[in-house]
C-alpha cells in the first residue's frame, strides 16, 4: 500500500517546479523568547530614562531655601498629585544628595530613577538638602534637582517632603508605571 501511495504522490507531482528564489515567501518570524522580551522591557524603560549626560544645567532657576517645589505632569489626577504632597503615597527607596559636587550628583540621581525605575518603585524620595553655596544666596544642588527632575520623561510629578522625610529639603518623586 506505500509502494501506491508513493507512486501516486509522484504522478501528481509531475510538471511541478519548484519557486525560484524571488518568489519563495519567508517564513514567518519565531517567537521571541521570554529572555529577549524581558531585555527589550529593560531596554524600553531605559531609553524612558534620559542619559545623564543629557540633563542639561543651561537654564537652572534657582530656588530658595525653604521654596517648596511642586510639579507634575500635565494630565496627572489631581487626586494623585494630592496625595503624593501629603505624603500619603509612601516611598519605597531613597537617595540623600548631601554634599555631593553638581556632576557627582546629577550622574547619582540618574542611575538612582533608572535603577527604581527597573525594580518597579513608583515612589521615591531625593535628599538635595538645603545648603546655600558660598557664592550666593540659593541653594545651588536644590535648583539644579528640580531642573533635572523635570527632564526625565520617567518623572510623573515631585513636591517637597513633609518635615518628617526632610521638609523643603527633600522631594517625594512619583514614577511612571511599566507598561
Amino acid at each position: 500500500m506505500q509502494d501506491d501511495d508513493l507512486d501516486d504522490f509522484h504522478t501528481q507531482m509531475r510538471g511541478v517546479r519548484p519557486l525560484s528564489t524571488k518568489q519563495r515567501v519567508a517564513p514567518p518570524p519565531a517567537r521571541p523568547t521570554k529572555e529577549a522580551l524581558l531585555y527589550r522591557r529593560q531596554a524600553a524603560s531605559e531609553d524612558v530614562v534620559t542619559r545623564q549626560s543629557d540633563l542639561s544645567d543651561a537654564q537652572v532657576e534657582l530656588v530658595g531655601s525653604e521654596t517648596p517645589l511642586l510639579f507634575a505632569v500635565p494630565g496627572l489626577s489631581m487626586k494623585e498629585f494630592k496625595r503624593l504632597r501629603q505624603g500619603r503615597l509612601a516611598w519605597e527607596s531613597g537617595l540623600d544628595l548631601h554634599g555631593y559636587p553638581i556632576d557627582h550628583a546629577r550622574e547619582e540621581l540618574h542611575n538612582f530613577i533608572r535603577d527604581a525605575r527597573r525594580y518597579n518603585q513608583r515612589i521615591v524620595l531625593v535628599v538635595h538638602g538645603k545648603a546655600i553655596s558660598d557664592a550666593g544666596k540659593h541653594p545651588i544642588l536644590k535648583s539644579h534637582v528640580n531642573e533635572w527632575l523635570q527632564q526625565i520623561p520617567a518623572v510623573l510629578a515631585f513636591c517637597s517632603a513633609l518635615p518628617k522625610d526632610g521638609g523643603t529639603g527633600a522631594l517625594y518623586v512619583l514614577l511612571k508605571r511599566d507598561g
